[in-house]
């Protein structure tokens, strides 16, 4: 049988016991009545006669006078007064009043009232006291292994004190009746209610009534058997428990030492022999008669002289208990003869009447549960007696077996002060092995006192410390308490151990916790797992914004919880729930919630409003179940901030300062705690502070198992024993250990091996029972939801669970996007924007690097995954980083044009203003009232197919369409012309579906006119969180550096989903999801994709431009001079001389001008004959050399010199076209006053004939420009693009302007400054040129390409 060594600890002071005398006062006495004098009582007669006689006389003497003066009255009536005053005074001689003597009768009971509290004070801490020497025998139990056990010594007054019942005893201090007069001086009712009150109180029942055992040589119990041995199983029981077997050992005399009634007495350390051995250990000193026992220790009993009540103890020398029951006695066993043996104490059930007990002892009579002492005079019953069945004492000496008086090794390894030694959590609660835990049985329902409450460590004592969450009314410490620790004080440790305790014992469905960590989060790590934990927040130092998020969970948390009770059937509390639960009404269970919250103190300073909530919880608290403890380092002044009231149990570890434990606990103990972890303080109300250690969870868990004997080679050769009361023969061949040290003890050197390999790394207590828990009960209700760290991806966020199933395919117009978080909600919302009412232009506004493009991109993604390509159609611009170019493959994307793609953007912004004239034309046409009314007819087309391709809608290829702008400044600076466009397709089109969808750094770049048209808003992380337009406190919190994390217009967080559609939140493969989730929905829809737009061809022929103009179903008369395509809508640019017959253009060397002038020439030639169009070709650089030959040419000048007079020979000819004054004005509408072919001036190269050194030959020309389109003159000049802002001012080239000529801007530098109104010069590449006009606008075209003239 494996020992343990015990080190008995120097002994804790026991409560001290009050003394002394208490004088009472006497009662009030009663003055005697002195009877008055003779004269005294004749006195009222004579004034009697002496007013009546006075009265006569006056009547007599003032006749009817008297009676009319009534001053005559007044000398009558002042003697009548003094008559009447004599009598009343007279009464008072004869002693006290009655009221006088109430109140002293008063006073008096007051004073017995008052005294009879201290009284009862007293008769407590005498109860207190001897209960805490003599405690009753169940428990007993508790002190075996504890601090307590074996703490008696020789040399203390109680050594050999044992309990034998409970009976009554004078009041330790006494009440000394006062001295007081004759009965009959004395106030009765008072004398009486004195004489009660000393009988009653002067003395205390139901004490613990003790004998000392060397005080008697023997002691008989005389009585029926079964008592007697009970009664002398509960002495026993407190002998072994309170004196050690090296101080005090018992022998026992009876018939048969297996019977029932003694045989438990074998696992006694104290009956164990001390040096003789058997079979399986040291020999049990039961014996079947006395001579045996007094053999048995007769070597110890050789020395020992008579017995004597006043010789003091010999040091070192054994007391022995010899208990006498059925077996053999004689008489002449030296034990009981003569007058006794000194240290020896005889217990004799027998009570021989010639007995030792009898001549020099002390005989006990039992009888009836009562027991007497029995003298000379007779038999006197003082106590109840105690007793003890015989399984609670076998419980009791198996508990006690295993422990011997530690060796001199063991106690050198130890330390040297009166720490308890930590039984083990798992000790405490009464569980063998923590790897063994079966949550159904340790999470059984818990009666009402056990609910809530657990062990947390041992006392000094070595008790179990519990600590009770709940509520004063429930008779707990709770709901609310704080604790402190100084840095070192074990303070993480604890928290650790309070919360394995409580998971421990209740199941999740009758507690949750949520455990906050304000720094590090190290104090609840490894518990996040176990089912009752409902959150663990931690870290938040670093991250300010989840406090506000905790508050918000906590808060709603209260919340919850009121409108559960208010739904459930207006229940006041949770208490009333849970009974109702109980009783069978279908309810879930509403678990008690425990919030621990570490640094408390760090986290007020941070946050100083989160005190409200922990004074809400407070308040609230008691009625919800929520029970708070806050945990900190330090407590300064006022930090607290009106919580102290809420919070009714404190536990102070080691403190930094005095005035800490004193603020804490009231008394500055927890300062002078030893430096030892664990080690603490508990106060709960006005009681006063418990102190103990906690246990420690946190060190490697060790797997218990059974420890072999040290001397195992002796006692495990042979075959198996039985463990007997009676001796075991020794096996032949075998030898009992010559060592009487207790076995099983290892020394400190096999010690040190076990303790440096359970140093490893290995699963802690908390681990393995965690481990244990884990996934079983119910799940907490989730109080906290984990922050938004991960991204979620599309196919998370869309409703249906496979985006292939096409349960949304014809969607609403709602894009899941990403999820909001809502802490006071406790739950997350898939972020969804609406597009299909009058929120749908949206913008996206977050700092660089905030995840504008990727929340593009899932609107997206996510549009496509619920909507067909024939539904909604999505054309980019993407003037950001370039990745929305990853999506060009998508069938619902038409295109994604980039910044160096200028043609591509403009083309792209001219469909969309394409598709509004023509919508805005059909809706008119079709009578469609709205795109409610369109989306439904285009629908039940996609709905229904073929059977409703009759429907004109049909024929509109596109359904709701969003232009893309990713960078919405970058589009203002580089296509500020668009902007206006752009402009118009937000004021106007979402009424016709057309919707606008753009990303700006700031809201500030987006004008106040165009914000307030953009009805969903999304703001992500902005440089300058002050510039919000959604909540600047709460924009502040959105984490930097966390792309997609932003708010949203109610001021939530939000998290931006991921594009993809695999279900993996890795940013790193992002890339690689996107081409894959785009071939996924491409293959979904295949052969079906969004109109692409069409650009304008750089390689564009006149053959090409002529079939477009076919398709169009285009003509054109002699004066209509197709020269390209319009960009706008791809139509031919066709020049209208009748309507404007003036036009410059400006470009740089090779950007086409020469082209220009050849398509226009061409078209001349192949529009009429010669005899209609003649052409004058001005060619300096003689580029059109061969271009217009024939009857068209008119001429051909090539320098100033052939210049100057053809000039003035064309100003002759067009100058009699000018209409004279008689012309009708028939003539002048048909123009019909003149005849001959139009004059089309076409000019090359304008710069060098305006420089001519003999001036501008064009010039001549200046006067008939106003008249042209009526004298049929054309004008056609093209100039370099340098220096385009000085030609503004030349006399020819302005008067143009004037004129409101046509203007083609062809490429150019942006630096010659504004040309048209804002209009600039930009890079384009040959044959493209934006064409100006004051009739058609402003439209990017593409000039025909010809071949070259010249090989």
């Amino acid at each position: 049988m494996a020992t343990t060594g015990f080190v008995r600890r120097p002994r804790i002071s026991p409560p001290r016991a009050p003394g002394g005398e208490v004088a009472v006062q006497p009662p009030p006495d009663v003055p005697r009545v002195i009877p008055g004098s003779m004269m005294m009582k004749m006195l009222p007669i004579v004034m009697i006669l002496a007013v009546v006689g006075m009265i006569a006389m006056m009547f007599a003497v003032g006749g009817r006078s008297f009676l009319t003066n009534p001053m005559m009255l007044m000398f009558p009536m002042i003697l009548i007064m003094s008559t009447v005053g004599m009598f009343m005074g007279g009464g008072r001689s004869g002693g006290k009043k009655a009221a006088e003597l109430n109140e002293e009768r008063k006073d008096y009971f007051r004073y017995l009232a008052q005294l009879r509290d201290d009284v009862q004070a007293t008769g407590a801490t005498q109860r207190q006291a001897l209960e805490w020497s003599h405690p009753e025998p169940k428990a007993l139990q508790g002190v075996v292994g504890s601090r307590r056990m074996w703490e008696r010594r020789p040399g203390d007054h109680d050594f050999g004190h044992v309990r034998v019942g409970v009976g009554s005893q004078r009041l330790a201090s006494r009440l000394m009746p006062p001295e007081t007069g004759p009965l009959e001086d004395l106030e009765p009712v008072s004398t009486v209610a004195l004489r009660r009150f000393v009988r009653t109180y002067s003395v205390v029942h139901r004490l613990p009534t003790a004998v000392s055992l060397r005080g008697f040589p023997a002691i008989s119990i005389e009585g029926i058997r079964q008592e007697t041995r009970g009664l002398l199983r509960s002495m026993l029981m407190e002998l072994c428990a309170f004196h050690g077997p090296d101080h005090l050992r018992v022998v026992i005399v009876c018939a048969d030492p297996e019977t029932e009634a003694w045989s438990w007495t074998k696992w006694l350390p104290h009956v164990h022999h001390p040096t003789r051995r058997d079979a399986v250990g040291a020999e049990r000193m039961l014996y079947g008669s006395v001579a045996e026992a007094e053999e048995s220790i007769a070597s110890d009993l050789l020395d020992r002289g008579r017995f004597s009540r006043t010789t003091p103890p010999t040091p070192g020398r054994l007391h022995y208990v010899i208990v006498i029951d059925d077996g053999y006695v004689n008489g002449d066993e030296r034990l009981i003869s003569d007058a006794g043996m000194d240290g020896v104490t005889v217990l004799d059930l027998t009570a021989a009447p010639d007995g030792l007990a009898v001549r020099r002892g002390l005989q006990l009579v039992v009888h009836d549960g009562t027991i007497a002492a029995r003298s000379a005079v007779g038999v006197e019953t003082f106590a109840d007696i105690d007793t003890a069945s015989v399984p609670d004492a076998e419980v009791f000496a198996r508990a006690m077996s295993r422990y011997r008086i530690a060796t001199a090794a063991q106690i050198v390894s130890l330390e040297q002060d009166s720490t308890p030694t930590d039984p083990g959590l798992m000790a405490l609660l009464k569980i063998a092995d923590a790897n063994l835990i079966d949550p159904n049985v340790v999470w059984r329902p818990r009666t009402p006192r056990e609910r809530l409450r657990v062990p947390i460590g041992i006392s000094q004592t070595g008790s179990p410390v519990e600590l009770d969450i709940k509520e004063a009314a429930e008779n707990g410490m709770g709901p609310h308490g704080l604790c402190i620790g100084a840095t070192g004080s074990g303070k993480s440790e604890f928290l650790r151990t309070l919360v394995l305790s409580l998971i421990t014992t209740h199941s999740p469905d009758a507690l949750n916790l949520v455990l906050v960590d304000f720094k590090g989060g190290a104090t609840f790590l490894g518990l996040d797992s176990a089912p009752h934990v409902a959150a663990v927040i931690t870290n938040l130092e670093d991250e300010l914004a989840m406090v506000d998020r905790m508050k918000d969970a906590l808060s709603g948390e209260m919340n919850r919880r009121q409108e559960l009770l208010r739904s459930a059937g207006n229940f006041a509390n949770v208490g009333d729930y849970e009974r109702a639960r109980a009783a069978g009404k279908p309810l879930d269970p509403l678990s008690a919630l425990f919030i621990v919250v570490d640094e408390f103190s760090e986290l007020l300073a941070q946050k100083p409003d989160f005190a409200e909530l922990f004074v809400a919880i407070g308040r609230l608290g008691r009625s919800l179940h929520m029970h708070l403890l806050l945990a900190s380092q330090r407590l300064e002044e006022g930090k607290l901030r009106g919580l102290d009231s809420h919070l009714s149990y404190r536990i102070g570890l080691k403190t930094f300062s005095a005035n800490e434990s004193r603020t804490v606990l009231g008394v500055p103990d927890a300062y002078h705690l030893p430096s030892v972890p664990g080690s603490a303080y508990l106060k709960c109300d006005s009681a006063d502070p418990v102190r103990f250690n906690a246990c420690y969870v946190s060190g490697p868990y060790i797997t218990p198992d059974t420890v072999e004997s040290t001397s195992h080679e002796h006692r495990g050769q042979g075959r198996m024993k039985m463990f007997t009361a009676g001796p075991v023969p020794i096996d032949c061949g075998s030898e009992p250990p010559a060592s009487s040290t207790p076995t099983g003890l290892p020394s400190l050197e096999e010690l040190e091996v076990p303790i440096a390999a359970k140093s490893a790394v290995g699963p802690t207590l908390l681990d393995v029972v965690v481990s244990r828990l884990a996934g079983r009960g119910r799940a907490a209700h989730e109080v906290w939801l984990p922050p938004l760290d991960q991204s979620p991806t599309v196919d998370m966020l869309v409703p249906q669970a496979d985006w292939r199933e096409g349960v949304n395919r014809l969607g609403d117009l709602r894009f899941h996007i990403g999820v909001v978080d809502r802490p006071y909600d406790q739950r997350r919302d898939v972020l969804i924007l609406d597009v299909g009412g009058a929120a749908g232009n949206a913008a996206v506004v977050g700092g660089p690097q905030s995840g504008k493009s990727t929340a593009l991109r899932t609107m997206i993604m996510s549009a496509a995954v619920t909507h067909v390509p024939e539904q909604v159609q999505f054309y980019c611009l993407d003037l950001g980083g370039g990745t929305l170019a990853g999506l060009a493959g998508l069938p619902h994307v038409g295109t994604v044009a980039t910044r160096s793609d200028a043609d591509g953007v403009r083309r792209t912004i001219a469909e969309m203003a394409t598709l509004l004239r023509e919508r805005e034309e059909n809706f008119r046409a079709l009578g469609i009232e709205s795109m409610r009314d369109f989306r439904k007819r285009k629908g039940a087309i996609l709905t229904n197919g073929a059977a409703q391709n009759q429907d004109p809608v049909a024929r509109d290829e596109f359904g709701d369409v969003f232009l893309v702008i990713d960078g919405w400044a970058a589009f203002r600076a580089d296509f500020e012309a668009l902007e206006g466009t752009v402009t118009t397709l937000i004021n106007q089109g979402l009424t016709y579906g057309i919707h606008v969808v753009l990303t700006a750094n700031r809201w500030g770049e987006i004008r106040p006119a165009i914000k307030d048209l953009i009805g969903s808003r999304l703001e992500l992380r902005l440089g300058d969180p002050m510039e919000s337009d959604m909540a600047r406190k709460v924009a502040a919190q959105v984490p930097q550096a966390r792309p997609g994390r932003g708010i949203s217009p109610e001021a939530l967080h939000l998290l931006v989903g991921l594009p993809r559609l695999d279900g993996t939140s890795n940013p790193e493969t992002l890339t690689e999801a996107v081409a894959w989730s785009v071939e996924q929905i491409r293959e979904a829809y295949p052969g079906r994709a969004a109109r692409q737009v069409r650009k304008l061809d750089l390689g564009l022929t006149r053959a090409d431009m002529y079939r477009r103009a076919q398709e169009l179903g285009l003509s054109f008369s002699s004066q209509q001079i197709p020269i390209g395509l319009g960009e706008n809508e791809l139509v031919p640019l066709v020049l209208d001389f009748d309507v404007q017959p003036l036009l410059f253009a400006f470009g740089d060397n090779e950007c086409g001008k020469t082209t220009l002038l050849r398509n226009i020439a061409m078209g001349l030639m192949e529009q009429g004959p010669g005899t209609q169009n003649k052409i004058v070709l001005v060619d300096y650089r003689r580029t059109m050399l061969g271009a217009v030959e024939g009857e068209h040419l008119a001429g051909y000048a090539t320098s100033a010199q052939a210049l100057g007079p053809m000039m003035q020979q064309l100003h002759q000819v067009l100058s009699g076209r000018l209409p004279g004054p008689d012309l009708t004005q028939q003539q002048l509408r048909d123009r019909s006053w003149w005849s001959g072919p139009n004059v089309h001036l076409l000019i090359d190269d304008y710069d060098m004939v305006a420089s001519a050194s003999s001036g501008n030959p064009l010039s001549v020309l200046g006067e008939l420009l106003p008249s042209a389109r009526d004298i049929g003159l054309r004008v056609v000049i093209c100039r370099r693009s340098g220096g385009a802002s000085r030609a503004l001012f030349d006399p020819v080239i302005g008067k143009l302007k004037d004129l409101s000529a046509d203007i083609l801007l062809m490429s150019g530098d942006r630096d010659e400054g504004n040309i048209v109104g804002r209009t600039k010069m930009q890079k384009l590449p040959p044959g493209r040129g934006e064409f100006i006009s004051r009739v058609r606008g402003h439209e990017m075209v593409q000039i025909c390409r010809l071949p070259a003239l010249f090989d």
